[in-house]
């Protein structure tokens, strides 16, 4: 009999893991969720999915890698130049605009406002045309 009241006392309050009574609904709803689509759906400026792995698309190596950005004029790109190999600003300049089906217009070079913060690295915008 005690085995019977303590099974109608455990009726509806779900699943067991460890322990700990999960409610059906938050299993129902974790088991929905994990059929739906893994990356997101959104659209970056340009028409360049969300998931885009943007330090990837650079054609830069992984190690010379320290930002990249979209702005309403085209691309910001923070680099360490000794890791990079040659012609790191064009090679990035068509890799990005060539995501947007654009082409580069020019290349800007920037100064470090704060040197300090990452040395060797550099900045420079990619104008898309």
């Amino acid at each position: 009999m005690e085995h019977r009241a303590e099974a109608q006392g455990q009726q509806g309050t779900g699943i067991r893991a460890s322990g700990c009574a999960v409610p059906f609904s938050l299993a129902a709803l974790m088991a929905l969720t994990a059929c739906g689509q893994r990356m997101t759906t959104d659209v970056l400026p340009g028409g360049i999915p969300a998931r885009t792995d943007l330090h990837a698309a650079t054609g830069l190596p992984p190690e010379a890698m320290r930002t990249v950005a979209r702005r309403q004029y085209g691309w910001r790109v923070i680099y360490q130049p000794a890791a990079a190999g040659p012609n790191p600003e064009s090679r990035a300049a068509v890799a990005l605009c060539g995501l947007e089906r654009r082409a580069p217009l020019r290349i800007e070079q920037l100064p470090r406002l704060d040197p300090t913060a990452d040395p060797g690295a550099r900045i420079f915008d990619i104008y898309c045309a």
